[in-house]
């Protein structure tokens, strides 16, 4: 008898369990967080997506966009070769592009990135020391103000560290100088 409630016992645990954790994970009746941008907002936080500016143009891709995620972060329309392709010359078409497109459709935009080796602008690759502080320094400057307002975050420097495991400074004429 006692093998009997034994497994009467067990069965009765997994039913509870099995009951209780459907009551967990069963969608309100409310049919709230039926996208993902819903179900991030729920809980105070943003669900985003990486974006280049030319998808804006494809119908089904800003369907998807627009319904399921309430931020976006430039691809490489922010990006130092985007935005200062000759030194001193700022283009934000691409950006402004994205982010009037962000707020017309209630999403927060990420900033990416003010400076990254691998997207240097050919004027500044041969750069070092003084000159390169101060052309990083206005760069980042104008685009900051450019956006100022529009942007609640930044990535300012992007893989500032190797890859690979080294763990040190990747070796770059940003982190020389």
């Amino acid at each position: 008898m006692k093998p009997k409630r034994t497994l009467l016992a067990a069965a009765t645990l997994a039913v509870a369990l099995t009951a209780g954790m459907t009551a967990v994970l069963a969608p309100t009746a409310s049919g709230a967080g039926t996208t993902l941008k819903a179900a991030a907002a729920e809980k105070g936080r943003y669900f985003g997506a990486a974006v280049a500016v030319n998808k804006l143009s494809d119908n089904a891709y800003v369907t998807i966009l627009n319904r399921e995620f309430n931020s976006v972060v430039p691809e490489n329309e922010m990006k130092w070769s985007s935005t200062e392709p000759q030194q001193n010359s700022f283009t934000y078409s691409g950006g402004d592009r994205l982010v009037s497109h962000a707020q017309a459709n209630g999403m927060s935009v990420r900033g990416h990135t003010l400076l990254w080796h691998a997207q240097q602008p050919g004027w500044a690759q041969g750069m070092s020391g003084s000159a390169l502080r101060n052309a990083a320094i206005n760069h980042v400057t104008q685009v900051a103000t450019h956006f100022r307002g529009k942007i609640y975050a930044w990535d300012v420097v992007n893989e500032a560290f190797a890859d690979g495991g080294s763990g040190g400074r990747r070796d770059s004429n940003l982190q020389r100088t």
